[in-house]
């Protein structure tokens, strides 16, 4: 006769880290397929001058017409020359010969465009 004989069950706490760990894996797979700035807004920068002006330099020096002349970019910062913008789009060539955006260090890239 078996008499008292048990399972053994799942703890608590082991079945609170299953939940915590399929919660984290639908997060990650989340962001990653529909983009982070989806999923949390307030992670991404409030502005993007260095982007735009490490992409502007990098196609300058590698020679790359279309994305420095054509590619219109979009550049987000709080001291926009029209104080009511926070973004305004426009190509590294329109970014660089503006007085208004000289501030933010996109440099002009001669005889490019």
């Amino acid at each position: 006769m078996i008499k008292n004989k048990r399972g053994q069950g799942l703890s608590t706490n082991a079945i609170i880290l299953i939940v915590l760990g399929v919660l984290i894996l639908a997060i990650l797979i989340a962001g990653f397929t529909a983009g982070w700035d989806q999923i949390v807004p307030w992670i991404k920068s409030a502005n993007n001058v260095n982007t735009i002006a490490d992409a502007c330099d990098t196609a300058c020096i590698t020679s790359r017409t279309y994305d420095f002349c054509s590619y219109n970019r979009t550049l987000k910062a709080d001291d926009l020359p029209d104080a009511n913008m926070k973004e305004i789009a426009g190509t590294c060539q329109f970014f660089s010969t503006e007085q208004a955006y000289e501030k933010y260090g996109i440099k002009p890239c001669p005889g490019l465009c």
